[in-house]
């Protein structure tokens, strides 16, 4: 019996667009955009924001140490957070609706404190609320240490939530990330592009 609905956020809840951040990186001067920003997986200074290993300032200053001229920190992050389109309403309701069925909400996201603590955090006020409103626990890459697809993320995630992940849908964009869960014991459903996760739903 599922009890717990454990969701990815970019893809599944808000939507993305990778292809608007390179673009924007590459304009600012990242030549290496493209191979370095992953839809699923980041490389480099990328990649090691998203694990906690980087602060925010040491990521600006490795951006800004691949750029042949000076670039502020305000366009790094902006260039970045061109990543994320945003969250339509109707799917802010949708968890509230899915919380009224009797499911506990939580979050899982391989993410970054720039995005996490502005465009993020944002998005899910837009509806008069706070992000802690949709989810009874949130479980972040950069706080964790530690990213999606490895099985030790989903590991830690059942510890830290409380959660049976034999009880726990897990539903993400990545069959990578899904294979990832299912072998720690999770219920899985990926979300393709186009799709709802409401479709996805258990009866």
């Amino acid at each position: 019996m599922i009890k717990n609905l454990l969701f990815d956020l970019g893809g599944v809840i808000m939507d993305i667009r990778r292809e608007n951040a390179v673009e924007a990186l590459k304009q600012i001067g990242l030549a290496e955009a493209d191979e370095m920003l992953g839809l699923y997986e980041q490389k480099g200074p990328f990649m090691l924001l998203e694990e906690g290993k980087l602060t925010p300032e040491q990521f600006r200053e490795a951006i800004r140490s691949r750029i042949p001229h000076p670039v502020a920190d305000s366009d790094i992050d902006n260039a970045f957070l061109k990543f994320l389109i945003g969250i339509p309403l109707h799917r802010l309701h949708q968890l509230e609706q899915l919380e009224q069925r009797g499911f506990n909400i939580y979050l899982l996201s391989n993410t970054n404190p720039i995005m996490w603590q502005t465009k993020i955090r944002d998005e899910f006020t837009k509806d008069g609320k706070n992000i802690n409103h949709y989810f009874k626990g949130l479980i972040t890459s950069f706080e964790a240490g530690m990213m999606k697809p490895d099985p030790e993320i989903f590991r830690y995630t059942a510890a830290k939530l409380g959660i049976n992940p034999a009880e726990t849908l897990f539903l993400d964009d990545s069959q990578k990330n899904l294979d990832a869960a299912a072998l720690v014991g999770y219920h899985t459903a990926l979300v393709p592009p186009g799709t709802e996760f409401i479709d996805k739903m258990p009866c």
